[in-house]
């Protein structure tokens, strides 16, 4: 029975590998003429005078982009298909507010939650085929499903933690950048020159996000709709405020040094404010780790003697 069992699970990974290869390989066909970056890269190698082929810049490139990123690509234009526009839009929305990591789509990143439940449930299959004593039906399928539904949710978890992070790290810049935006401004630069000056100094979200807004505004985009894409991609509420009155000041006319000085000192303080919401929270977090932790341990050392002595005692009446 366990040996029909493992020809059943061989058969079906095959199967899930011809299928993505074969899709992977009509997707590769279909886009080929359209988007190659293997195509532009030979053409840059030929411009330099290098003597080069399509097989060995293929080669030169690493497993994930050449085999792992177009199955997972071909399996998310295949899933996007099927799903709603809403979630797709709500999942690239969820994937801006991220950064963009890995420069994934949403069909693709939408495939990985399958993947993730496939590789869940599978590995948990594998340990109860290969554990000692033979697990029950019962357990199996519980298990398995139960593993299955976290990694289909594991992706979405990950995505979310990633933005947190991310909004965590631009609200703790916020007021330095500010400052230096500040000098610039005072010091009679331009507030797209300023910008750049503080992009040039950081390398973090916020220099990025900036970074990307005076690219955008190079390429013809007006100021205010490249400050409210900014603020839209980054998702904060004090990104938003601050935007918001940049805007305001360059409509009314108000002195911008004046408007950022303000909005300096509104980021100091809220992160102050931030500060001690965490460190007035510390002490409740710190409740469940004492609860199961150092209270066991206190009982076991006060009460061990005394259920020792207990112990004895009942013994000897016994006797």
């Amino acid at each position: 029975m366990t040996t029909l069992l493992w020809i059943l699970v061989g058969l079906i990974v095959v199967a899930g590998a011809v299928v993505l290869a074969v899709v992977g390989a009509r997707y590769s066909r279909a886009n080929q003429e359209e988007n190659d970056p293997l195509l532009a890269r030979l053409a840059e190698a030929s411009q330099r005078g290098e003597v080069t082929s399509l097989e060995q810049i293929e080669l030169e490139q690493p497993f994930s982009e050449r085999v792992i990123i177009p199955l997972l690509k071909s399996v998310g234009d295949v899933s996007a298909r099927f799903t709603p526009q809403k979630l797709l839009q709500d999942t690239s929305r969820k994937l801006e507010l991220a950064g963009n990591p890995g420069h994934i789509d949403a069909g693709t990143f939408l495939s990985l939650r399958f993947v993730g439940a496939v590789v869940f449930g599978g590995l948990l299959l594998l340990v109860s085929f290969v554990a000692p004593s033979p697990w029950p039906t019962s357990r199996v399928i519980l298990v398995v499903t139960l593993f299955s539904v976290i990694g289909f949710f594991f992706p979405q978890l990950w995505l979310q933690s990633v933005i947190n992070r991310r909004q965590h790290n631009i609200r703790k810049a916020m007021p330095d950048a500010l400052d230096l935006l500040t000098i610039c401004v005072e010091a009679g630069l331009g507030f797209d020159a300023a910008l750049s000056k503080v992009s040039e100094k950081w390398e973090n979200e916020l220099s990025l996000a900036f970074l990307r807004t005076i690219r955008e505004i190079q390429l013809g985009k007006t100021r205010r709709d490249a400050l409210r894409d900014m603020a839209d991609r980054l998702g904060i509420p004090e990104m938003t405020s601050f935007v918001a009155a940049v805007i305001q000041s360059e409509i009314l006319g108000v002195s911008l040094a004046k408007v950022l000085r303000i909005q300096s000192d509104q980021m100091r303080i809220k992160r102050r404010q931030r500060a001690e919401e965490e460190a007035h929270k510390a002490p409740i977090k710190m409740i469940l780790p004492m609860a199961l932790l150092t209270f066991p341990s206190i009982l076991i050392i006060l009460l061990a003697p005394a259920g020792i002595q207990i112990s004895r005692s009942l013994g000897i009446f016994a006797q």
